[in-house]
């Protein structure tokens, strides 16, 4: 038989952040290659098999621009499609774990149903909400009905405590399924700024290397330094950026399922307390 642990952990297999970030990997990398690298972009196509260094006065269109970024545009790119990815992957999963209806009048009929005294009316309610917060609730309705019956020695304060034990068990089993890949998007708020960074200083290298040398300086290179430097500035702060919005959003929306399961254990454990006098 399943344990309500293992049952979680087959819940909670959603999409894998590695398989995730190795298929933006490759999909970026041809972006880059195939896309932005096309021979279209650039004014003598299609014979311009010449290296990067020598097609930047003849660029078309803006994704022969981002072609002049460098090795450090699809590790950019690789992470801006991760984010992308990870955010429709959560904003689905949280709502499901939101459950079907309304969780504003979720909670207020559960309040009513327990004022009332009606524990199945508010365990119906639970099968047809469905997702995280009514699992939880679930679970502390049938712990509430388990310790009704109990006719043995039990005070009321222990019955209370179990009550509640179940509820904080069964929040800290749904806890994170809900917070799934979200660490990933965290890190790539940090990590799409120093790759840009990264991205920026070594065009500013190329950019000194064609200054530094002797008699004219070279345009070609000085204007690929610049490129390079400038585009990958602006996909960096980019990718940083949105995965900043991303990760506030649904930490903002976990912080609001949280604060509805809390508001309904404390009305179960409140309605028994005063329902019951031993």
């Amino acid at each position: 038989m399943e344990t309500k642990k293992e049952k979680t952990t087959k819940k909670a297999g959603g999409i894998s952040a590695g398989i995730v970030i190795a298929c933006c990997f490759v999909i970026a990398l041809c972006v880059f290659l195939f896309v932005f690298g096309n021979p279209d972009n650039f004014s003598d196509a299609p014979k311009c098999e010449k290296p990067v260094s020598q097609e930047v006065s003849a660029i078309r269109n803006y994704f022969g621009t981002i072609r002049l970024g460098g090795p450090v545009v699809p590790i950019v790119l690789t992470l801006l499609l991760t984010v992308l990815t990870l955010s429709v992957e959560r904003f689905f999963a949280l709502n499901k774990a939101k459950g079907t209806g309304n969780l504003i009048k979720f909670v207020a009929g559960i309040k009513q149903k327990l004022e009332a005294n009606d524990i199945e009316g508010a365990q119906q309610l639970c099968s047809k909400q469905k997702g995280t917060v009514a699992n939880v609730v679930n679970a502390g309705l049938r712990k509430y009905a388990e310790v009704e019956k109990l006719t043995d020695e039990t005070t009321k304060e222990q019955k209370i405590l179990a009550i509640q034990k179940e509820i904080e068990e069964a929040t800290a089993l749904e806890l994170p399924t809900m917070e799934q890949n979200l660490p990933i998007v965290a890190s790539i708020s940090t990590l799409g700024t120093l790759f840009g960074l990264l991205g920026t200083v070594l065009g500013m290298i190329r950019s000194f290397s064609a200054m530094g040398t002797e008699g004219a300086p070279d345009s070609v290179k000085l204007a690929i330094g610049i490129s390079e430097a400038l585009i990958n500035t602006a996909f960096g702060i980019a990718t940083g950026a949105l995965a900043i919005i991303s990760y506030a959003y649904f930490t903002g929306k976990i912080d609001n399922i949280t604060y509805a399961i809390d508001e309904t254990g404390f009305s179960i454990v409140q309605t028994y307390g005063e329902k019951h006098t031993n």
